[in-house]
């Protein structure tokens, strides 16, 4: 995923470049404009303000096609996360199959307020993916441990099992009720 995000960066940091030089471009025009206004002839100022306006409309139409939605950032986007994402999403339905999982939320993309740590699948899948994790599994393991709930269970022992009649309310004894003088 990291080589992926720094793939687009540099795509980006790339029509970054490109739309700063048409930028330049068109600030060193409007400062000749400035400049020679008074001793063009109005056909050359014509010129040169038409030229401006092309300019203009070109790192109009380049941003345009870069950034806009649908444009080429969000294709190569897409194009270049997909077989990650692919990756990612089998290994998880792989990890929560095993593990007996129905659902499994992303906690980056949805707010959960509260999950106990031991239901965390990300050490797990880090690993199906061949992806170092030991300092998250030290953490993950320190969070179950302190986790209060998981003490609780720890410390509770089984409850009694409940025993019930196997005489049925109607066929049980009546205690006799006794006046009681006043």
């Amino acid at each position: 995923m990291q080589q992926a995000e720094q793939r687009i960066q540099s795509l980006v940091d790339d029509w970054k470049r490109q739309a700063a030089e048409q930028q330049k471009a068109i600030e060193t025009l409007e400062a000749e404009i400035k400049k020679n206004r008074l001793v063009w002839s109005a056909d050359e100022r014509q010129q040169k303000e038409a030229e401006l306006a092309r300019l203009k409309d070109e790192r109009e139409r380049f941003l345009k096609q870069k950034f806009e939605p649908g444009g080429e950032y969000d294709q190569q986007t897409q194009l270049i996360l997909r077989p990650v994402e692919e990756k990612l999403y089998a290994a998880v339905q792989d990890v929560a199959a095993n593990e007996g999982f129905d659902i499994v939320l992303d906690k980056s993309t949805q707010v959960i307020p509260y999950v106990n740590p031991k239901y965390d699948l990300t050490v797990k899948v880090m690993k199906k993916l061949n992806i170092a994790a030991e300092d998250l599994e030290k953490e993950l393991a320190k969070a179950i441990e302190e986790d209060p709930r998981n003490k609780a269970q720890q410390k509770q022992s089984p409850p009694a099992p409940r025993r019930r009649s196997r005489t049925p309310a109607s066929d049980a004894p009546q205690p006799e009720s006794e006046e009681i003088p006043r």
